[in-house]
């Protein structure tokens, strides 16, 4: 298959175009500025100029290619709503290309956007009143492209963790440097799902060559790892001491990283593991935060 790839030089993508590459297919990844074409190029992948507001760009790469893999996202937690708006552009984009072509189109959702404090499934649907409600509308509005002929199916994504992370938990890090203490609210007993990036890759692979029309996949490794258990590893690593937080210090400390720090997202994987054969080699999180590549 020629796979277009948004997103395709990010922390996940860039593991997305070599897992598709290493299976023999050929990659089209969208690069928005000369280095993130050096690097496609590196790898052996075809290059689209361009970023997520040009949906022009994106309908006629799409439509070159055999199906899409949409790992790209405006991750501006300051305008939720401005990043829902292009995706939803993206989404459109997308789907003008391939429908009515029962070509395939996975896209990127989260687990945050679950119900709290139970083990969410597959088969749940987004909690329309939680924290990740721009993900769900997201979700939804990609899922409706299999009534067009679209094969399209949705990864939804825990905490992704590994070489190059630079999303929640290296925030925790620079939060707990900043402070002078690794912190933790309440008991610190909420979980938080996992993946590594590498074991995410191949089910994205998995997912674009066989996954049928409006299927949900969860790419997780660790269904629940506690704040606290993240924490002390933090805090071992810094030589810093570990508190607990009342619920009304969490903004204070946390910054915009509270409306997150708190969440409890348990999460399943066993039908996706099952329908897919997918089974995660990588370290899993706690192991693979106590390595020197998030503390260097």
């Amino acid at each position: 298959m020629r796979v277009f790839v948004t997103g395709a030089t990010g922390f996940i993508g860039s593991a997305v175009v070599r897992e598709l590459l290493g299976a023999g297919h050929q990659v089209l990844g969208l690069a928005r500025s000369d280095a993130a074409e050096a690097a496609l190029k590196e790898v052996g992948a075809e290059v689209h100029r361009g970023d997520l507001n040009d949906v022009d760009g994106l309908r006629i790469a799409a439509a070159a290619t055999d199906g899409v893999v949409h790992t790209g996202y405006n991750h501006d937690f300051s305008d939720m709503p401005g990043a829902l708006r292009t995706e939803l552009g993206v989404l459109r984009a997308l789907g003008d290309a391939l429908a009515g072509s029962g070509r395939p189109l996975v896209v990127t959702s989260v687990t945050g956007l679950l119900a709290p404090g139970r083990l969410g499934t597959e088969e749940d649907g987004p909690d329309r009143a939680g924290p990740g409600v721009h993900r769900a509308e997201a979700e939804r509005s990609a899922l409706a492209l299999a009534d067009r002929g679209v094969r399209v199916s949705a990864i939804r994504l825990p905490q992704v963790h590994g070489a190059g992370d630079h999303a929640f938990v290296p925030h925790l890090i620079g939060i707990a440097r900043e402070k002078g203490a690794a912190a933790y609210v309440g008991d610190g007993t909420n979980r938080w799902a996992a993946v590594h990036r590498l074991d995410a890759a191949g089910l994205y692979r998995r997912a674009v060559e066989t996954a049928p029309a409006g299927a949900v996949l969860h790419a997780v490794a660790d269904e629940g790892v506690t704040l606290r258990d993240i924490t002390e590893v933090i805090g071992r690593r810094l030589d810093l001491p570990v508190v607990s937080l009342a619920p009304e210090e969490a903004a204070g400390h946390f910054g915009w990283l509270a409306r997150f720090v708190g969440n409890d997202n348990p999460t399943s994987s066993a039908a996706t593991r099952k329908r897919y054969d997918w089974q995660p080699e990588q370290p899993g999180l706690l192991a693979d935060l106590d390595q020197d590549h998030y503390f260097g």
